[in-house]
């Protein structure tokens, strides 16, 4: 099965347009993440509705945050994006009257939801600001040069 990367894209595109001066098009949007900007706008609808993003139509029109980046937590997108599953994994329902498949089902219920408050809890302890700063960090990093970086001729 393959992953659900939502969340992360969306994380991308908001970082992305926290460093830009105005709005961003969808086609802008959609291009950074290689995806239709139908898609796009369908995702930004649901963060615009919580506020977090807003739209001006026409020229020079496009999305831009509405947002303080140290209120918005990733839980915070996560649960605008309509609380998609956290996990892949699930559990056969083929012969609910087996036991066995009850007693299976029942330990990986009871793990699922560990794992996913836990993941939760976490998501909620990020802000976007931190997300921010990690990425101007390492913009930083990248900025200077490290031992061995340099070249010598010889």
């Amino acid at each position: 099965m393959r992953p659900n990367s939502q969340l992360s894209g969306i994380l991308h595109v908001l970082l992305h347009m926290a460093e830009h001066d105005g709005p961003v098009t969808s086609e802008a949007l959609a291009s950074m993440m290689q995806t239709n900007p139908v898609v796009i706008r369908r995702i930004m609808a649901g963060l615009r509705d919580s506020g977090y993003v807003r739209s001006e139509k026409g020229h020079g029109g496009g999305w831009t945050l509405a947002c303080d980046l140290k209120t918005v937590t990733l839980r915070d997108i996560h649960d605008s994006l309509g609380c998609p599953s956290l996990f892949a994994i699930g559990h056969r329902t083929e012969n609910p009257d087996c036991l066995v498949e009850q007693a299976v089902n029942a330990a990986l219920d009871t793990s699922l939801q560990a794992a996913e408050t836990l993941l939760l809890s976490r998501l909620g302890a990020i802000t976007l600001a931190a997300l921010s700063a990690d990425f101007h960090a390492r913009l930083e990093r990248r900025k200077r040069p490290r031992k061995g970086d340099v070249c010598h001729d010889g």
